[in-house]
């Protein structure tokens, strides 16, 4: 039964009459100063009124102070039930509670934070889990029971726990795990479109970057592929001074240090001393007389000099 079934249409005479009543429970419930002008009453069945005050706090603006009375049938006397703070129609209220795995953001993990999956992520699908072997502690079911009569084979009495254990070397289970395989849970389709919608958002043709690069990833020569369905579409880049460094990056995403877009040319190098080896070229291992600056006979002008 709703609340709008319960409620009588005309509010009892006393409990409408007991405004100052109500108000001097608000005003013993409130601060002093903040109770405003009595904004209505709404009856909330028989014999039961709730007044409403406006409240003049800050930071509350829009919500009332709601005082329900009432009196006993037959009875004179109006008594208080409660007082509380509501909100009304224009109240400024919080937003709606969001849990924190919707809140998180991507960069808002630092050291040392731990992020939960839940089981059921849309992201994860079951990887290699060996389920085509039963566990050790499963009863053999009738569909086994009854393809084991079929062929005339020979069932082991008791459960599988109590059967000698098979060793493991040479299992499915095994060579999985030897071949990194054996894992709980791998990426699902949707995991790899969302993982791909935020790299082309992040780093794909549509940036403003990608707009005007000279060429794209694609025939960059810093870009590192990647292997798995992802890498038809996507790559690392290694260029040390790109804005994408480290980064995986769309193949036709693009920015300035492109290794083709503009190859430095090499400097000149002289050219190597021709050497003729045709002719000898005599040199004295004496220098002549004449090839000084002072003349080899000694005259009155030379001798001052000193030199010999």
């Amino acid at each position: 039964m709703s609340a709008a079934t319960t409620r009588s249409r005309t509010p009892d005479r006393l409990c409408a009459e007991a405004v100052d009543l109500a108000r001097a429970a608000a005003e013993e419930a409130a601060a002093p100063g903040v109770l405003g002008e009595h904004e209505g009453m709404v009856s909330e069945g028989d014999r039961v009124v709730t007044h409403f005050f406006g409240c003049r706090e800050l930071g509350y603006r829009g919500w009332r102070w709601a005082v329900t009375v009432a009196r006993a049938s037959r009875a004179k006397i109006v008594t208080v039930d409660e007082v509380v703070l509501l909100p009304g129609p224009d109240a400024v209220l919080a937003p709606e509670w969001v849990p924190w795995s919707e809140r998180l953001r991507p960069g808002d993990m630092g050291p040392g934070d731990l992020l939960p999956t839940e089981a059921d992520d849309l992201r994860l699908e079951p990887g290699y889990t060996g389920a085509e072997e039963p566990p050790r502690n499963s009863a053999l079911t009738e569909d086994l029971a009854d393809l084991a009569d079929a062929e005339d084979a020979e069932v082991t009495g008791g459960t599988p726990a109590e059967q000698t254990v098979t060793p493991s070397r040479g299992t499915i289970a095994a060579v999985a795990e030897e071949l990194g395989m054996r894992r709980a849970r791998v990426l699902s389709r949707y995991g790899l479109h969302a993982a791909a919608d935020r790299w082309e958002e992040a780093f794909g043709p549509k940036t403003p970057m990608a707009q005007a690069a000279p060429a794209s990833c694609m025939s960059c020569g810093f870009l590192a592929p990647i292997g798995g369905s992802l890498g038809q579409a996507f790559g690392v880049c290694a260029n040390e001074f790109s804005p994408a460094d480290g980064r995986v990056v769309s193949l036709a995403y693009g920015c300035g240090g492109h290794s083709e877009a503009a190859v430095m040319p090499k400097p000149p190098q002289p050219a190597p001393p021709v050497i003729d080896e045709t002719r000898v070229d005599p040199f004295p291992l004496r220098p002549s007389p004449d090839s000084g600056s002072v003349p080899a006979t000694e005259d009155a002008s030379s001798a001052d000099l000193g030199h010999s």
